[in-house]
């Protein structure tokens, strides 16, 4: 299961993640930000405290997101992890 709640503080769009980044959820999250038209000058930030896992597709489509100007947290250890890895690599491109 995946859950997105989207909201809105000053000027920050907030996807809150919970659940399993795996399989067809992944193309779920896709399917939402590529459908998403956030307003000019809104920062899009994705927190993944809720995401107990991410495989291969959805730690790719992370890489993408942020890529592309999104801001990604983790919070525990897998997902600060994974964040930290994925801006890392983000650097050495």
């Amino acid at each position: 299961m995946l859950r997105v709640t989207v909201t809105e503080e000053n000027a920050i769009e907030i996807w809150e993640v919970e659940g399993k980044l795996s399989g067809e959820w992944v193309k779920e999250l896709e399917r939402c930000w590529k459908q998403s038209t956030p307003k000019p000058g809104i920062t899009v930030q994705v927190n993944l405290k809720s995401v107990s896992y991410i495989d291969a597709a959805g730690k790719q489509l992370l890489m993408e997101m942020h890529e592309r100007g999104i801001e990604i947290k983790g919070c525990g250890c897998m997902a600060r992890a994974l964040v930290e890895q994925i801006v890392r690599d983000a650097r050495a491109r």
